[in-house]
């Protein structure tokens, strides 16, 4: 398949890829992991074609077909879904239209060179499956969750998520070998990645994708590809098994750096007891070229940084009442059109309560008519004795102060926090020294978002209300928050589509479907799945 010959990227003085070689194989799933900067979209970026290396080669054989994932829908699509969709078989309606168009040739003289183009596109077709591209177009956008309805509709009447889902249908229409994906389940929800990732499992080719989403990668890699210091390493098997793999791999440098250590504190001390002796001159000498040697051996072996582990701790003023939320016979939606109907459960305190459901369902309603930032069509909705709400919007950024620090920002919610515990919180999501200085504006969105959460959390609530934390986070931001949610002594409800998320923290999963149904299940998503099945409670 494709082949990285001695791959090298520089950003100003920074080596981003230093001198990578890897031959990616012709079929198998491979997560692609590292740090922030590491350089996964660098590398994504160059094997896609859209960004060149600094020095060495990309080798790719003549059949390679690239599917990429952009980031962003396109911005100019076809008039309908259904045409925006079909043109990611860009190759095949060539030899659709060719043939077409050989046809009518034929019609008027049939030529010996006519004929054997025509067996030619014939063949083409029948090879891809072409005759069929609009039956899978269509099959494919239902699997999305498009209606039959839809088809005829303008791309640009959708929201980023259904784009989203248009875009991957699009993608698998193209009909690659090789996959690249960079956060495929972004803007997807729990239904529509259930249907992606079967799909990804019957992929034929080679895929490498990116993804902040653990158990998705667990579910998926059949390889880790892990970029570190500017190199890239190959791990067999999952996320899991690479952890395994890796941690193993720095306690032997570990080990090795301090039997370096240990040789170089005895070379060193010969060299300082006898440098002056001029018997022993010449041992002297080749002692301090031991001690470069062993310098230089240690600098090669490149450790982690030991940070101190990440601590946040969640705090409430005051405790709530045992009863946080009541909610009975509950109506939700919009301009008398209900979305939920007949709903009624109860959040205790110490609860963790995760809202899943398909896109477009209500989960991020609910909880705006829960907090009375949208009109309840029907029923009650009480909340408890001592209850503080705090809440995260999908939109948590424009409540913030774009202009002012993130230290301005985080202080301006709890006139009670001193600088130095201001500064801890955001030392918690990551933020050291000097950045805690930086405006707003000139954050990328996980750095936007991570402060959103600080602010959040500054406010001391024991309540908290999210809806999509966990938007533009990396792992580490992911399992930080997770963690610190799980520890913490108050209630929380949220919506989520990230699978480890939700098992790491919910203890309660609240389901919505289509048809206004609703199913609280204690436990996990596993749990709440099987429940599901059992009481035929279908996501579409």
């Amino acid at each position: 398949m494709i082949y990285l010959q001695n791959l090298t990227r520089r950003f100003g003085g920074r080596v981003v890829l230093n001198n990578i070689s890897h031959r990616f194989p012709e079929q198998g799933c491979i997560g692609l992991v590292g740090v922030n900067g590491a350089g996964k979209s660098t590398m994504l970026n160059i094997l896609c074609g859209l960004d060149e290396p600094d020095d060495g080669k990309i080798i790719k054989p003549r059949d390679t077909v690239i599917g990429y994932l952009p980031q962003e829908p396109n911005p100019n699509p076809k008039s309908t879904i259904l045409e925006e969709a079909l043109g990611g078989a860009e190759y095949i309606l060539k030899i659709q239209n060719r043939l077409n168009e050989v046809l009518k040739e034929m019609e008027k003289s049939c030529t010996d060179a006519i004929a054997k183009e025509y067996d030619h596109l014939m063949h083409e077709m029948t090879h891809l499956d072409g005759f069929a591209i609009e039956s899978e177009a269509k099959e494919l956008l239902c699997g999305m969750g498009f209606k039959i309805a839809d088809f005829d509709k303008d791309p640009k009447s959708l929201s980023g998520g259904w784009r989203m889902r248009l875009e991957l249908v699009r993608l698998f229409l193209k009909k690659p070998n090789f996959l690249v994906l960079d956060e495929p389940t972004n803007h997807l929800d729990l239904p529509s990645m259930e249907w992606v990732e079967r799909f990804l499992k019957s992929f034929k080719g080679c895929l490498i994708f990116v993804s902040h989403d653990r158990s998705l990668i667990n579910r998926l890699a059949t390889n880790i590809l892990h970029l570190h210091h500017g190199e890239m390493n190959d791990y067999v098997g999952n996320y899991d098994k690479f952890l395994e793999a890796y941690e193993l791999e720095q306690e032997q440098i570990m080990a090795q750096k301090q039997n370096l250590g240990a040789k170089a504190q005895q070379v060193q001390s010969f060299v300082d007891r006898f440098r002056a002796s001029a018997s022993k001159a010449r041992q002297v000498q080749s002692r301090v070229k031991m001690l470069q040697k062993l310098y230089d051996a240690d600098m090669n072996l490149k450790a982690d940084d030991k940070n101190p582990p990440i601590n946040v701790r969640l705090e409430c003023a005051r405790k709530s009442g045992r009863v946080v939320l009541n909610a009975k016979d509950l109506a939700i939606g919009y301009n008398d059109k209900p979305l939920v109907q007949k709903l009624s459960f109860r959040l205790e305190r110490g609860q963790k309560l995760a809202i899943v459901g398909a896109n477009g369902i209500g989960k991020s309603t609910l909880i705006k008519t829960l907090l009375n930032l949208v009109p309840k069509l029907d029923g009650t909705v009480e909340l408890g004795h001592d209850v503080d709400v705090a809440y995260f919007a999908q939109d948590q950024l424009d409540y913030l102060m774009p202009k002012a620090t993130m230290l301005e920002n985080v202080m301006q919610l709890n006139q009670h926090l001193s600088i130095g515990q201001a500064r801890s919180m955001l030392g918690a999501f990551l933020f050291k020294g000097d950045d805690v200085f930086k405006p707003l504006n000139v954050l990328s969105g996980g750095e936007k978002n991570r402060v959103g959460l600080c602010c959040l959390l500054a406010k001391k609530a024991n309540t908290l209300i999210l809806d999509e934390p966990t938007n533009h986070l990396d792992m580490q931001s992911i399992d930080i928050l997770a963690e610190a949610l799980r520890l913490f002594e108050g209630t929380v409800m949220f919506v989520s589509h990230n699978r480890s998320f939700i098992d790491d923290v919910a203890t309660h999963i609240l389901g919505l479907n289509p048809r206004g149904q609703t199913l609280l299940v204690e436990g996990d998503l596993d749990r709440f799945e099987a429940k599901a099945a059992q009481v035929e409670f279908s996501w579409n």
